[in-house]
């Protein structure tokens, strides 16, 4: 019996610092923060089926350079729209079938982090 179901292999990046500006009053968005990504990105292809070829896996440095470009391009007022926005163009830049996204901030007094979740494919 053929198996039919699609690769669920993963590569995690974790603890990713994004520097950013974000936050819904004009002052804390005047000011680049450091956010912190964890990104779980869903491979098209099973690891043994990449043949120990580096070209058939993301590249973890571009998906990191990637995900900091698209956070320093604007301002932003939501973490939660940021966090979208990159899912939406990790998809649409590499090689994946989903992501799932924890972007973190330091933000309320006596309170580690927030943090927005979000899952596409």
């Amino acid at each position: 019996m053929m198996n039919t179901k699609p690769p669920t292999d993963e590569i995690h990046l974790r603890g990713l610092d994004l520097p950013a500006r974000v936050g819904v009053p004009d002052e804390e968005r005047a000011a680049w923060q450091n956010l912190r990504l964890d990104a779980t990105l869903r491979l098209a292809r099973r690891f043994e089926d990449m043949g120990d070829d580096i070209r058939m896996t993301p590249d973890y440095a571009a998906v990191a350079a990637f995900a900091r470009s698209v956070a320093a391009e604007r301002p932003r007022r939501l973490i939660e729209t940021l966090a979208a926005e990159i899912a939406e163009r990790l998809l649409s830049e590499f090689p994946l079938t989903g992501v799932t996204l924890d972007l973190r901030k330091r933000v309320l007094h006596g309170c580690d982090e927030v943090f927005v979740r979000l899952t596409r494919p």
